[in-house]
Formats: C-alpha cells, sequence, structure tokens
C-alpha cells in the first residue's frame, strides 16, 4: 500500500484501535489481581443498555450523554452484582454472569424495539463497531500530519479515543499507590486509610468510560477481550506490578497492529477474497497471546 493510502485508510483505525486496546487494559490490570477480571466483561455489556437508554432520551448518539448513560449502566451493574452476591449468597462470578447477561439482553431488546434507523445504531454495530470504516479523507500522505486543514477532518473516534487513554493514563498514575495496594491487600490498604470501596467504585466508572468511548468504533469484542487477555498474559510474564502493566501495554498494541493487519490482508495470503472483521481479527490475536503465554510463560506455573 502506498504511504498516501496507509495514511488515508488504515493509519487512523490502526490508531484508534491501539488507544482503545490500551485503554481497556490499563484499568483490566488491576481488575485482575483483585478478581474482578468479569467485570470488565460485564462493563462491555451493560454499556449497551445504558447508550440505548441515553439515545432515547436525548435522540442524540453523542459522546456525553453516551458516557452518563453507560457509567449509570456500569453503577447499576455493581450495585446489582453485589446485592445478588449478597442477598442470594452465591459466588460472584455468578452473579456477574446473571447481571451482564441479562443487562445486554435488555439493551439488545431495547435495540430491536427503538427507531434506531437514523443513526448508526445496531446490533451488529453494538458487536462488531466500524473500525474498518474510519478513514481519513482529508489525508493526502505523511504531511497531512501537520497540516491543520487536514487533521480537522480526522475521524471523531480518533481524539475521543485519544482523550479516554489520557483520562485513564491520568487516573492510573495518580492513583498508582493506592490501587497496588487495594489489588494486592485489600485490608492492608484500608488500614492505612485508603478508601478502598471508593477506589473501587471509581475503577469500575474509569473503565466505564473506557468502554463506552470505544464503543462507537470497535463495538463489545475488542472490548471483552482487552480487559482481559492482555493483562493476563502480562501476569503470566512477571510477578512485578510495573513490569506486568507495562507487558499489558505491549500485548494490547500488539494485538491492535497484527489483528487489524491480518484482518485485512490475511485472508489475501490464503487465497480467499475477501477481508474478515477487524474487532474478531484483534481479539482473536490477543487470545493468542495469552496462549503463547500460558505456554512458554515465565510464572505460568505459580499458584497464586
Amino acid at each position: 500500500m502506498m504511504g498516501a493510502e496507509f495514511v488515508a485508510l488504515s493509519l487512523p483505525p490502526i490508531v484508534i484501535g491501539i488507544c482503545v486496546a490500551v485503554a481497556c487494559a490499563l484499568p483490566g490490570n488491576f481488575l485482575l489481581l483483585r478478581g474482578q477480571a468479569l467485570i470488565g466483561d460485564a462493563i462491555s455489556h451493560v454499556v449497551l443498555p445504558g447508550i440505548v437508554v441515553a439515545f432515547l432520551f436525548t435522540g442524540l448518539v453523542a459522546t456525553g450523554p453516551m458516557l452518563l448513560g453507560a457509567a449509570g449502566a456500569a453503577v447499576v451493574a455493581v450495585l446489582a452484582i453485589d446485592a445478588i452476591r449478597r442477598l442470594g449468597r452465591i459466588e460472584a462470578g455468578a452473579a456477574m454472569g446473571v447481571v451482564f447477561t441479562a443487562m445486554f439482553a435488555g439493551g439488545v431488546l431495547l435495540l430491536e424495539q427503538s427507531d434506531t434507523s437514523n443513526v448508526h445504531l445496531d446490533v451488529e454495530h453494538a458487536l462488531f463497531g466500524n473500525l474498518e470504516s474510519l478513514i481519513w479523507l482529508d489525508a493526502t500522505g505523511w504531511t497531512s500530519l501537520v497540516d491543520p486543514a487536514a487533521l480537522a477532518g480526522l475521524p471523531v473516534e480518533l481524539p475521543r479515543m485519544g482523550f479516554a487513554l489520557a483520562l485513564v493514563g491520568s487516573f492510573v498514575l495518580l492513583f498508582w499507590r493506592p490501587l497496588s495496594m487495594m489489588s494486592f491487600d485489600e485490608g492492608f490498604a484500608q488500614g492505612v486509610g485508603v478508601r478502598t470501596g471508593v477506589l473501587g467504585l471509581a475503577l469500575v466508572i474509569v473503565s466505564a468510560i473506557a468502554a463506552v468511548a470505544a464503543f462507537d468504533a470497535v463495538g463489545s469484542i475488542i472490548v471483552i477481550a482487552m480487559f482481559i487477555c492482555p493483562p493476563a498474559a502480562a501476569r503470566l510474564m512477571t510477578n512485578r506490578l510495573p513490569t506486568q502493566v507495562a507487558w499489558s501495554v505491549v500485548f494490547a498494541t500488539l494485538s491492535a497492529i497484527l489483528g487489524y493487519v491480518l484482518a485485512g490482508y490475511g485472508p489475501l495470503w490464503v487465497g480467499a477474497a475477501a477481508s474478515v472483521s477487524a474487532a474478531g481479527m484483534i481479539a482473536t490475536v490477543s487470545g493468542v497471546f495469552l496462549g503463547l503465554a500460558a505456554i512458554i510463560g515465565p510464572h505460568r506455573t505459580r499458584n497464586t
């Protein structure tokens, strides 16, 4: 592919995919260490009814209402999971499965019964997004990266995901120490004055912001994979948290790049006539990285 074509057609989707992957992987590390990896899965499902409800109230597919709706749905899901776990005396994973399945199904029903024909919001879009279509029509080559007029025509999903990544990264850096203590020993963290309940809820809300910012571009498939696969693979590579977070960023970035390339060109290399879903391939590559880490990772045999 020529440079001008690459900048216009492939660079924006790849960068957006990287931002999505890293923004989800960063909080995923702490959710994994807290034994709440399925919270990321739940968030990627429960944002759907929140987004649909926000659309029904406002009639707009805009970032502000979508974020509010998704954050509200995430809070409702967390409270519902905790209530089911306590009142029903069942394991937390089972409670998560009940809540996120029910809420996602409710979101699908709302979509099917609502008039969303005039906006790009449907079940297929909710699952797979539209990463391949996020092209930069105003780009004429690499010089467009420093051309203000061309930059004004960037897909709106790119600055949105850039902002979401900056917000998630800032949260992790600002609360690194209490997040680390809470993730490894919540009792100790409470003993030294960390408000673990508030911080845990903030972690969920930040994760929800990353998920809903990614929703329009990539759907729920990548979000589900990136909350779990890169952190889990990184955990098999090291027993030090800073190194684990760095590994998760590497795995997430490589998954986005290789997944997008393989989705577009992989079928052609094996003689197929058409490309496949970029979201599905990125999620698949992240799973391959996890599988490789489980086989060759230096810490794959530990019991913790």
